[in-house]
């Protein structure tokens, strides 16, 4: 497999906003497998800017190919789609301190939107990339976004969006690994009320007629899930 794979985005221009941030996750987000949900474990309490709060802690992935993960070690209906693990499907306590870490093991190139270059949402509006704290990524060097949004509703609003950084094309492969030293990205936001959000990747990794806004990208259980707040 080539675990340095770098994918291409297409010409379709999405304007940047809140507003199109929503639009474009409704309209992606198709019914997928999506194996079985991934509970964020809560360890102690931490002091926020909303008084001290449980600490809840996730940890992803992200591959240029479905080879691991939820979908088994033939990859499942679609091996060489990129995809998030373990699975898509994600739980998180309500009116928590969230922190996620994302393991990004794939290339990338310009991203189609730069709005999405940005840190949003997360607590001081930072990430921290192999150890350095960051507020955006190189529009030019992005491998794919985590990106929680919602349409309107009663539920609480949440908006979170973190840009994953490219690993480089000619990054060795790591001992005994199919991929390269992985960028290891963490942020961390609080979550409010019980509500049934959704995630999607918005940098451009599958396929289709839009813009490789189809494929992977758009289907759960690859670059799109579930995120339940309860």
């Amino acid at each position: 497999m080539d675990a340095r794979r770098t994918l291409t985005g297409g010409a379709l221009t999405v304007l940047g906003g809140a507003l199109v941030v929503t639009l474009t996750g409704i309209v992606l987000h198709r019914d997928g497998a999506e194996a079985a949900a991934l509970s964020a474990t809560v360890k102690g309490t931490a002091a926020t800017s909303r008084g001290v709060l449980p600490h809840a802690f996730l940890k992803l992935a992200t591959y240029p190919d479905s080879m691991a993960g939820a979908h088994g070690p033939g990859g499942g209906v679609h091996p060489d789609w990129v995809t998030y693990g373990p699975t898509s499907a994600l739980k998180v306590p309500a009116h928590s301190l969230v922190t996620i870490t994302i393991d990004q093991y794939d290339g990338g190139e310009t991203i189609t939107n730069p709005y999405f270059a940005t840190v949003r949402g997360t607590v001081g509006g930072t990430m921290t990339v192999d150890g350095k704290t960051l507020t955006k990524t190189s529009p030019d060097a992005v491998g794919h976004t985590f990106t929680i949004h919602a349409a309107p509703s009663n539920q609480d609003p949440l908006f979170v969006s973190v840009p994953l950084p490219a690993v480089a094309e000619d990054a060795p492969v790591a001992p005994n690994s199919d991929y390269p030293a992985p960028h290891v990205v963490t942020f961390s936001f609080i979550t409010g009320g019980p509500g049934e959000y959704v995630w999607n990747c918005e940098y451009p990794c599958g396929d289709g007629y839009y813009a490789k806004f189809g494929g992977a990208m758009s289907s759960r259980g690859y670059m799109s899930g579930t995120f339940t707040v309860s």
